[in-house]
C-alpha cells in the first residue's frame, strides 16, 4: 500500500510509539490499521446487503491472534515491520497479547480459515457466533494437574472490532428479554482479488438499566442481578453442563446468538429488498456449523410468521435457505435437549418444532419410512441434528470416509429418504496463516521456487515436486525446519521455561485431548521405548522429543487423567540423566493458535493416530502437511486423502481401516494380550503398580479399568488402544529410522508439502460455493 510506511512513520513518532508497553504498541498499530480500512469495512457492509450472501453460524471462531494475519492479508506486515525497526521496536514480539481464543478446537479454526479464505477467493460469506466474555480457558499445569483460569482475551482490548449498538437486537429466553449486541470484526482477503468478509459477534446485555436505587440501599447484588444474569449467557465458552444450571445456560447461549442472527438476516433482507419474502433464498444462504446453531431454524420460521408470511412458505423458505455441516461420525456425540427445558427458555420455537415433527411424521408416512431414531421429538428429547437434517437443502461431511460412514450409519436414514441431500466437502486450511504467517522461511523458500501465486491458488505447490531429487533445495528445506526448531526451542525457555534440544527429532502431537484421539496410546509407546532404552534394548534409538499440546474439557476426569499421566512420564524420563541426550517428554502448557503456529512449523512427524473411525476429518494433520512434516497416522478422517496425495512412501500409515477395525474390536480381548505381552503389560500397569503417583484421584486406576475391564457403557479398550499399540510402535520405529538419512527425510516432507494444496481452505469454500450455497464466483 502506497505510502503506508512513511505514514505509520510519522504518526508513531508524533504519538511515542517507541516509549509504549506492548499493549499500547499492538492497540496503536491495530488502530492504525483499522482507521485506514475504514472506508472499505464500511463498502464491505453495504455490499452484502445486494448480492446473495453465505451466513456461517458457529458457536466457534478460533481466530488466534489478529494482528499478523491481519497484516499479511493486507501486504502490510513488511513495510510496518521496516518502519518499526527503524524506531528500534520488533512488530514480531506480540507475545503477550492474547489470543481471540473463541473455540474449543477444530470446528472453530475451521470457521477462521474459512472466513480466510471467502475472503480472498472473493466469495461473500458473513460469520455469526457469541462475544464470548471468556474464551476457551487458559491451562496452568499444577503440580501435575490440568487448572482452568478464565482466558480474559480482550484485557488488551479488542482493536479489530466494531461495536454496533444501533443494529442491537432483543431476544426472549422464557420470561426474560435480552439484548444481542453486534460486534463487527473485518476478515481482509489477500490480495487485489479479495474482499472483506465480515464476523458478527454477539454480545449478550440486559435491558434493563441498573436499579440506582437498590444500589443506593445497599442491595448491589439486587441492583444488578438482572445485568449480571444477561451477560452470563455470552461469558464463557462451553459452561459446564453436569448441572442443570450448567445445561440451562447452554442452550441458552444457543437459543440467543440463532435468534439473533436470524433476525439480523431479515432485517438486512428487508431494508434492501423490502417483504418480497419469496426471493430470501436468492439472497441469504444459512450454514450451521455443527448443530450448536440450528435453533437458527424456527427462529427464522417464527420471524418470518411474525413478518406476515403463513407457517408453510415459512416451513419452505427455510428448506431452502438452510444448509448444515455435520461434524461427527459417533452418533452419541449428536446433539440432543430436554423438551421441557427447551420449551420453557423458548415456547414459540417449540411449538414451531412440535409442528415440524408433524410435517416429519407425515412425509416418512408418505415415503413408507418407520424410524424413530429420526424423529426431532422423541422421549421427551429435542433431536437437533435430526432438525438440521430434515431442514437443510444439503447436509455435508467433512472428509471422503467421514461422509461414507455418515451415509451407511449416522445419518443413514436420512440418506435413504433423501439420497441427493448428503455431499462431501474435505476441510481445508488457510495456507496464507499457516505457511505465509507461521512459517516464512519456508514460504520464501516456496516463493523463489514457483513464484508466489499458491498464496491464492495452492494447487501450485505442486510444482514443488520438480525439486524432489534437487539436493541443494533438500538441504535448504531441512535447514529451514532446524531454524524452526531452534525457533520452537527459544520460545519454549522463555514463555514456559522449558529446555528443549533442537538437534532431536521432534515428534509432535497437539490435538485437544480426548480419549478417541488417543494421546494415551503414544504415551504407553514414549514410556516402552524408555524401558528398552533402560535396558539396553534400542541401541540404534534415534534421539526424540516427544511433544504434546493439549488441553481438557474441564469436566472430562479422563481427559485430565490422561495429561496427568503424560506430566508423569516426562518427569521420569526428563529427571534421568542417563537418557537426557536421548529422549525428551515435553508437554506444551495453554496450547493455543499461537503455540500451534510454531509447532507445525518445528515438526519432524505429525501424530494423528485417531481409531479408524472416530475422527470426521481433522485439519491439524493439514497443517503439519503443509509445513513438511510426514504424517504419522491411522486410516481415518482426511489422513486417507493424505495418503492419497502425497503416497505412502512418504509418509507411515498403520492399523487397519475403519470397518476391519471395527470388526477387530469387536472380537478384541484386552485381557488375554495382556496376559500374552509382558512388555505391554509393564507399560499398562504402571497406572496401577505405583510407579506414578495421580494424586489420590484414583483416576489412574480408572483408566486401567477401562482399558482392560471396561464399564456399563463402553466395552474394555473401546478406542482400541492397546488393540494398536504394536502396529503404532512399529511404525513410528519406521519413522525415526527414516530420519537418520537426511536427504531422504527432507525429499518426504518436500514430497508433502508439494501434495498439500488440495488440502486449502479456498478449495473447501469453493465447493461450498458451488455446490451448496450458490453463491459468489465459486
Amino acid at each position: 500500500m502506497s505510502g503506508i510506511k512513511e505514514e505509520f512513520l510519522a504518526e508513531a513518532q508524533r504519538c511515542g510509539y517507541t516509549a509504549m508497553e506492548a499493549g499500547e504498541r499492538y492497540r496503536f498499530l491495530s488502530d492504525f490499521v483499522m482507521r485506514r480500512m475504514l472506508p472499505q469495512i464500511t463498502e464491505a457492509r453495504s455490499r452484502a446487503a445486494q448480492e446473495k450472501t453465505a451466513y456461517y453460524l458457529s458457536a466457534e471462531f478460533l481466530m488466534g491472534r489478529m494482528i499478523h494475519a491481519n497484516l499479511y492479508n493486507l501486504g502490510m506486515l513488511e513495510e510496518l515491520r521496516e518502519a518499526a525497526a527503524e524506531m528500534g521496536v520488533d512488530i514480531g514480539n506480540f507475545e503477550e497479547v492474547p489470543d481471540h481464543a473463541l473455540g474449543n478446537g477444530g470446528l472453530g479454526r475451521l470457521a477462521a480459515c474459512f472466513l480466510d479464505s471467502s475472503a480472498t477467493q472473493d466469495i461473500p460469506l458473513w460469520g455469526y457466533g457469541i462475544r464470548y466474555r471468556y474464551g476457551l480457558f487458559s491451562q496452568r499445569l499444577s503440580a501435575g494437574f490440568q487448572e482452568e483460569e478464565a482466558d480474559d482475551w480482550m484485557r488488551m482490548g479488542d482493536p479489530w472490532s466494531i461495536r454496533r449498538e444501533s443494529e442491537a437486537v432483543s431476544v426472549t429466553l422464557g420470561r426474560r428479554r435480552v439484548r444481542a449486541v453486534p460486534y463487527d470484526m473485518p476478515v481482509f482477503g489477500y490480495g487485489e482479488r479479495g474482499r472483506i468478509c465480515i464476523l458478527r459477534l454477539w454480545q449478550a446485555e440486559s435491558e434493563e438499566p441498573l436499579k440506582l436505587p437498590l444500589f443506593e440501599a445497599g442491595r448491589y447484588s439486587a441492583a444488578s442481578a438482572q445485568r449480571e444474569r444477561a451477560e452470563r449467557i455470552s461469558a464463557v465458552l462451553y459452561p459446564g453442563d453436569a448441572a442443570a444450571a450448567g445445561k440451562e445456560l447452554r442452550l441458552s447461549q444457543e437459543i440467543f446468538f440463532s435468534e439473533a442472527s436470524a433476525e439480523d438476516i431479515l432485517r438486512r433482507f428487508g431494508q434492501a429488498h423490502g417483504q418480497d419474502w419469496e426471493k430470501l433464498p436468492e439472497y441469504a444462504v444459512i450454514q450451521l456449523n455443527d448443530t450448536h446453531p440450528t435453533m437458527a431454524i424456527p427462529a427464522l420460521i417464527s420471524r418470518l410468521e411474525g413478518r406476515g408470511v403463513p407457517f408453510p412458505a415459512a416451513v419452505s423458505l427455510a428448506g431452502r435457505i438452510f444448509a448444515y455441516t455435520n461434524h461427527t461420525v459417533m452418533a452419541e456425540a449428536l446433539e440432543e435437549w430436554d423438551e421441557a427445558l427447551l420449551r420453557r427458555l423458548a415456547p414459540r420455537a417449540h411449538r414451531i418444532l412440535v409442528r415440524l415433527q408433524g410435517l416429519l411424521t407425515q412425509e416418512m408416512a408418505e415415503r413408507g419410512v418407520e424410524d424413530e431414531g429420526m424423529h426431532i421429538i422423541a422421549h421427551g428429547r429435542v433431536r437437533m441434528a435430526n432438525l438440521a437434517s430434515f431442514m437443510s437443502m444439503r447436509i455435508n461431511g467433512v472428509a471422503k470416509l467421514h461422509t461414507e460412514i455418515l451415509r451407511r450409519d449416522v445419518l443413514r436414514g436420512w440418506h435413504g429418504m433423501y439420497p441427493d441431500k448428503l455431499t462431501n466437502v474435505t476441510n481445508g486450511i488457510t495456507q496464507r496463516r499457516w505457511l505465509g504467517v507461521a512459517n516464512p522461511l519456508l514460504a520464501e523458500f516456496v516463493t523463489e521456487r514457483i513464484g508466489d501465486g499458491w498464496l491464492t491458488e495452492a494447487d501450485q505447490l505442486s510444482g514443488l515436486g520438480a525439486y524432489l531429487h534437487d539436493t541443494d533445495s533438500l538441504r535448504e528445506f531441512a535447514r529451514i525446519r532446524r531454524e524452526n526448531k531452534r525457533r520452537l526451542v527459544r520460545a519454549l525457555e522463555t514463555q514456559c521455561g522449558i529446555t528443549a534440544d533442537a538437534s532431536m527429532m521432534f515428534d509432535i502431537q497437539i490435538k485437544r485431548l480426548h480419549e478417541y484421539k488417543r494421546q494415551l496410546m503414544n504415551a504407553f509407546s514414549i514410556l516402552r521405548m524408555y524401558f528398552d532404552l533402560r535396558e539396553g534394548a534400542a541401541p540404534d534409538f534415534q534421539p526424540t522429543a516427544y511433544i504434546f499440546g493439549a488441553k481438557s474439557a474441564p469436566g472430562y476426569a479422563r481427559a485430565k487423567g490422561i495429561i496427568r499421566y503424560i506430566l508423569a512420564i516426562a518427569h521420569l524420563v526428563n529427571s534421568d540423566p542417563a537418557l537426557r541426550e536421548r529422549m525428551q517428554v515435553i508437554f506444551v502448557p495453554d496450547y493455543n493458535v499461537s503455540w500451534a503456529e510454531k509447532l507445525v512449523a518445528a515438526g519432524d512427524l505429525s501424530e494423528q493416530i485417531s481409531m479408524a473411525g472416530t475422527e470426521a476429518s481433522g485439519t491439524g494433520n493439514m497443517k503439519f502437511m503443509l509445513n513438511g512434516a510426514p504424517t504419522l497416522g491411522t486410516y481415518d478422517g482426511a489422513n486417507l486423502e493424505i495418503l492419497e496425495a502425497a503416497g505412502e512412501e512418504n509418509n507411515f500409515f498403520f492399523g487397519a481401516d475403519a470397518q476391519e477395525t471395527a470388526r477387530r474390536l469387536a472380537e478384541h480381548n484386552p485381557g488375554r494380550m495382556l496376559e500374552e505381552d509382558a512388555r505391554l503389560r509393564r507399560v499398562v500397569d504402571t497406572l496401577i503398580d505405583g510407579t506414578f503417583d495421580d494424586g489420590g484421584s484414583g483416576i489412574f486406576a480408572e483408566l486401567h479399568h477401562a482399558l482392560t475391564a471396561g464399564t456399563d457403557w463402553h466395552r474394555p479398550d473401546h478406542y482400541f488402544v492397546l488393540g494398536d499399540f504394536g502396529a503404532y510402535t512399529d511404525a513410528r520405529r519406521r519413522a525415526a529410522a527414516a530420519y537418520r538419512d537426511t536427504d531422504r527425510y527432507a525429499a518426504m516432507g518436500l514430497a508433502n508439502t508439494a501434495a498439500a494444496g488440495r488440502f486449502s481452505s479456498d478449495r473447501s469454500v469453493r465447493e461450498y460455493a458451488q455446490r451448496v450455497w450458490g453463491v459468489g464466483r465459486g
